[in-house]
């Protein structure tokens, strides 16, 4: 992966991130991530990746980032402060020390619902704060969970948010459908089997929804 146009030790975003998960879709593998809610389960996951010589993805959950800047700050419904400093802050601590250890990285966070809209915010004044001074975002990507709204609505919102992320070659990975058994705390395990399963019309329409916007989109199904 090291021939990837744009990769390099540290945090990637733009051309060199979307050109990477190119390259494991052709070559059929994935980059795994994992939720980090302190500096040493960052440097556990770095330590990792430098060891098995891999790149990694580093990302934190709304609560996670909460943690992250600590469970005495307060984190108000509506507002989330803590949360938004917590992701800040790692993302920050990541750009700085992921070099150091000589693998590829990305920067991502995790499900946010309709909820926790007011995290994304906060994230995303952040990135466009950063690009602003260094010609990139802040993260690499970020996820929009609004599969427990409906579908339409799921779409407008992403489309809403991905046109502020484009400019900055930013990626975003949404969901559509449903899990079975629960998730983040969404009981979905009295549901049919067929609901299980997302259907080619669900995935044409996000296609149709974000392709026009940027090709730098990833769809949970």
């Amino acid at each position: 992966f090291w021939d990837v146009p744009g990769g390099k030790a540290g945090v990637l975003t733009g051309d060199g991130a979307w050109n990477l998960y190119k390259f494991c879709k052709e070559n059929s593998f994935a980059i795994p991530a994992f939720n980090c809610t302190s500096t040493s389960s960052i440097n556990a996951v770095l330590e990792a990746g430098k060891k098995l010589n891999r790149p990694v993805t580093i990302q934190f959950s709304e609560g996670g980032a909460a943690f992250f800047a600590g469970k005495g700050l307060p984190n108000e419904k509506g507002k989330l402060q803590a949360s938004i400093l917590g992701a800040v802050c790692g993302a920050h601590y990541v750009r700085q020390v992921a070099p150091a250890y000589g693998i590829p990285v990305f920067v991502h966070s995790d499900h946010c619902a309709k909820k926790l809209l007011p995290w994304f915010d906060g994230m995303l004044e952040a990135d466009e704060a950063f690009f602003a001074k260094h010609g990139e975002p802040l993260f690499s990507s970020h996820m929009l969970d609004l599969s427990e709204e409906p579908d339409a609505e799921n779409i407008e919102i992403c489309q809403q948010y991905f046109k502020r992320m484009a400019p900055m070659k930013q990626i975003l990975e949404m969901e559509i459908g449903i899990t079975g058994g629960v998730e983040d705390g969404v009981d979905n395990s009295g549901v049919s089997k067929e609901k299980l399963y997302s259907t080619p019309e669900d995935i044409f329409a996000v296609y149709e929804g974000l392709q026009p916007i940027s090709e730098r989109f990833m769809i949970a199904a």
